[in-house]
């Protein structure tokens, strides 16, 4: 085993664990959380480590763990996508023409302001159940919608109705999202294998 790989099965088996007791944590004390620490981890490559731990064990996700599932997520893709781009799955030559694939495939462009207007107008419902008291929608649905291509929906539901922000997961993680987004498409187009 080469001592990159060394250093990634190691750094996994130690998010794993960290993330055990983060869960302990979160469940017998107010104040023990390593969430921080976790986040160095999952950028340091523990993030399938983290994941797996977070499917294995603790599938309910609560407000308290939301903002590092979105976080660790997201780097999640990333790294797989680093990873595909140190192994050479990539053109020779590479593009930044994000936009090219929806100017090729225009359901692309369908689909994402669909998504984008969904998202919109349920962060818009979830808003006017939030002033009228009534049943509000789970947090995970919100950043679902955002996950599947709805990001910026969220972004401009969040700042032009003013709702959610003051949650780090919707201000600081749908950016993330976005961000992991970009990464990807990125990716996608310059793949050899598209």
């Amino acid at each position: 085993m080469k001592i990159f790989e060394k250093y990634l099965v190691i750094i996994n088996i130690i998010g794993f664990l960290m993330y055990l007791i983060n869960m302990w944590l979160y469940s017998h004390t107010k104040e023990g959380q390593v969430d921080k620490f976790l986040t160095i981890l999952s950028l340091a490559g523990a993030s399938p480590g983290i994941l797996l731990a977070i499917v294995l064990f603790d599938k309910k996700a609560h407000k308290g763990t939301m903002m590092s599932r979105v976080f660790v997520i997201s780097v999640f893709i990333i790294q797989i996508i680093l990873f595909l781009m140190w192994k050479g799955y990539m053109n020779d030559k590479i593009t930044l023409a994000l936009w090219e694939p929806f100017l090729k495939h225009r359901i692309l462009l369908i689909y994402f302001g669909i998504i984008n207007f969904i998202t919109f107008i349920v962060f818009a419902i979830d808003k006017v159940n939030a002033q009228e008291h009534r049943s509000r929608i789970k947090i995970v649905t919100l950043l679902g919608l955002s996950f599947i291509g709805g990001s910026i929906g969220a972004l401009l539901a969040i700042y032009l109705l003013h709702h959610k922000t003051k949650k780090d997961y919707f201000t600081v993680g749908i950016p993330i999202i976005m961000i992991m987004q970009v990464i990807v498409l990125f990716y996608l187009l310059n793949a050899k294998f598209f």
